[in-house]
């Protein structure tokens, strides 16, 4: 059986909820809330683009681990389901890139360079 993102949740969610700061970094991080959190994410995402341009592969697999790791612990403090997440990306998908974007309400083009 292959580890899943939803079984990532699962585990976040179950160390979250325990509060035991002592044994469970994941307790720790969402104890420290919201704010922290998103710096932490910020600064994996950092990592995990360093990784991908001027690493090996095996450091790219660790960091992107890292990062996504971190996404679901936000999600988690957030009360933001993964199958929120997965529902856009489904929706996204039904349609190309470009006409997503086009549809998106900031389709001025502000802020799209390079995307």
């Amino acid at each position: 059986m292959q580890f899943t993102l939803a079984d990532l949740e699962t585990i976040v969610a179950a160390r979250a909820a325990s509060g035991d700061t002592k044994a469970s970094y994941t307790a720790t991080l969402a104890a420290r809330g919201v704010e922290h959190v998103a710096k932490k994410l910020g600064e994996e995402a950092t990592e995990t683009v360093i990784a991908a341009v001027s690493q090996d592969d095996a450091s790219l697999v660790s960091e992107s681990a890292d990062l996504l790791y971190h996404l679901i612990v936000l999600l988690q403090v957030r009360k933001v389901p993964l199958a929120d997440v997965m529902a856009e990306l489904g929706r996204r998908t039904s349609q190309s890139g470009i006409a997503e974007k086009a549809a998106r309400p900031d389709a001025s083009g502000a802020g799209t360079h390079d995307e």
